[in-house]
């Protein structure tokens, strides 16, 4: 399937991905994935909001990362800072500055290692891996060719260099 394929079909609230041409359709996530994808919406949308800085998406939203290569992701959460809003479209064309994958047994493999190579490949600025089971928030920042990582848990607060005001216990991104 080609991108224009994909995006050329009706719009839906389906979870859908496109790589390299296939089509892929998880299940809905779980209660306790959903429930840190909510929590870290709201957490992050009224931060962002409160700064005016940018602003918050959501799953179900198309990140059309290579056209080329039929490359659309389907982020759990995004942040795409003022200076990047003309990436934002009917659909997001281009990186986002901040993306959230929350993960789950049946995601965490393709979230660690295929999305995590294509965010940086494509320009994510940091990449949030919220763990539901392990109760942390891992932090990874690709300034140029280096890539930090950090862990958060339980009260430690979440430290990230695109947000830098937001200060934030781990523990405020699970039940």
């Amino acid at each position: 399937m080609t991108t224009v394929d994909y995006l050329g079909g009706r719009e839906t609230v389906a979870r859908r991905e496109l790589t390299g041409g296939i089509l892929r359709e998880p299940p809905s996530p779980f209660y306790g994935h959903q429930q840190s994808v909510v929590r870290g919406t709201v957490l992050l949308d009224a931060h962002v909001r409160e700064q005016d800085i940018g602003v918050v998406c959501v799953a179900p939203m198309d990140v059309v990362l290579d056209a080329e290569r039929a490359l659309v992701v389907q982020p759990d959460v995004m942040v795409i800072l003022n200076d990047r809003r003309q990436i934002i479209r009917q659909q997001i064309w281009g990186a986002p500055n901040l993306v959230i994958e929350v993960a789950s047994a049946t995601s965490r493999r393709y979230d660690i290692t295929l999305k995590r190579r294509w965010y940086r490949e494509y320009g994510v600025d940091e990449y949030w891996v919220i763990d539901p089971e392990a109760q942390s928030v891992r932090v990874i920042r690709y300034p140029g060719t280096r890539v930090r990582a950090r862990v958060f848990r339980r009260d430690a607060l979440v430290v990230s260099d695109v947000l830098p005001a937001f200060h934030t216990p781990a523990s405020a991104f699970f039940e």
